[in-house]
């Protein structure tokens, strides 16, 4: 190994964990043997400007890689960004201006540290190659491949033949993806399943230009807290990496109980999976709550990206919720502009997001789920003035501390 300390096989096993296929297996075997630190690259469009913790499944196997002695390579596409990933699409993915990639950039740079060793990464962008690279060389890249060869790719194949446009340029991403790896000289590419093409596109780009291929490695796409649908911005079901440490601890404490194993497998470092298979076994058996095991996963999240004490404060307030042990008023507020003559329960109710119509409310009120500073409430008729300010809560999970003021 990178670090002259860790057996091959060791390393494997601790690489192989949460991973969804690597290309190849012996390749990466035989490198790891080579004792010296391997380049394991990963690259992230900056499409939207926060990191999630989605994001960070990649991020924890690139740091899995540093603490086994090898060199992270952040890779930003400040160059691919302005063309649009089209990996799972089924339209034309419209691109961001050069400003909105820089600003996206910067914030993403501001956040990896919270995962990665600053001392063993090296954060590059692709328009160091790509800018100098001009029209006639973009023109060699592109004819290193043939339309019938990307039209092998899943996403284009249903467009074409649903005879959906696909613009020339979409057909430029996976080569300008690829010769990232022989720009940096990669020795493992990492990336989500939906990547898998761009990723094989490196090796096969590395191999023409003589370098040895890259070993492919891919990683699944963690569900977001709806425990449906890939964690995505545009779904609202995403934990952000910056977000205050009580919202990862009460979003975290929302996700089912199947998600938290696969959440623990894919984002813990403080729990092996001889662990995790020992906490399913007692979760199983009734020995210990489910619940108490969610708490270590959440207080471990926060604790990572808002630091240790305030992690500690986000748990003690949702104690204090759930429980009723402790000040609610760690709790964030929320402020609620209602008119003057206030708003009924199931309005209010609506109004915090913990419920998604009056309907819903009122059914929810009905089956003495909803309670008020830790008390059941059943007066659906209640009004509440601008002014006040209280815990609301719809079952276990869904809570908020509010404050009304007086609508502009």
């Amino acid at each position: 190994m990178g670090n002259g300390k860790v057996k091959p096989d060791d390393a494997l096993a601790r690489i192989r964990r949460g991973a969804d296929e690597i290309l190849k297996e012996d390749e990466l075997r035989a490198r790891l043997a080579l004792g010296r630190p391997l380049r394991i690259k990963a690259g992230f469009d900056p499409t939207a400007p926060d990191l999630h913790i989605g994001h960070t499944v990649l991020l924890n196997k690139m740091r899995t890689f540093q603490d086994l002695g090898h060199t992270a390579i952040f890779l930003i596409g400040d160059f691919t960004g302005m063309i649009g990933d089209p990996s799972g699409k089924n339209a034309t993915r419209k691109p961001l201006t050069r400003e909105e990639v820089l600003a996206n950039a910067e914030t993403y740079a501001a956040q990896v540290y919270k995962v990665l060793d600053r001392d063993r990464t090296e954060l590059r962008f692709n328009s160091e190659w790509f800018g100098k690279m001009g029209a006639a060389g973009m023109i060699r890249l592109a004819a290193s491949h043939t339309v019938a060869r990307m039209l092998e790719r899943d996403d284009f194949a249903k467009r074409y033949a649903a005879q959906q446009p696909i613009a020339i340029h979409e057909f430029l991403y996976p080569l300008v993806q690829g010769y990232d790896s022989v720009a940096l000289q990669c020795d493992v590419e990492l990336g989500g399943t939906d990547q898998k093409f761009n990723l094989l596109m490196g090796r096969g780009l590395q191999e023409a230009a003589g370098q040895p291929p890259q070993i492919v490695l891919t990683m699944p796409l963690l569900e977001g807290i709806d425990g449906v649908h890939k964690m995505s911005k545009s779904l609202g079901n995403t934990i952000g990496i910056n977000e205050p440490a009580i919202d990862i601890v009460t979003k975290t404490m929302k996700i089912d109980d199947a998600l938290m194993w696969r959440w623990f497998e894919l984002l813990s470092f403080e729990k092996s999976l001889d662990d995790i298979a020992r906490m399913k076994r007692e979760a199983a058996s009734g020995a210990v709550n489910p619940r108490d095991f969610k708490l270590q996963l959440a207080r471990e999240l926060a604790a990572r990206f808002q630091g240790q004490a305030e992690a500690e404060r986000a748990i003690a307030a949702w104690h204090a919720v759930v429980r009723g042990e402790g000040d609610t008023t760690l709790l964030p507020l929320t402020e609620i502009p209602v008119p003057a003559e206030g708003l009924k329960l199931p309005a209010l109710l609506t109004a915090a997001g913990l419920t998604a119509s009056n309907s819903e409310a009122n059914r929810k009120i009905r089956e003495r789920a909803v309670r008020l500073d830790t008390q059941v409430t059943e007066d659906a008729q209640r009004v509440f003035p601008p002014g006040f300010e209280g815990v609301l809560q719809v079952g276990k999970r869904n809570f908020a501390r509010v404050r009304l003021r007086a609508a502009d």
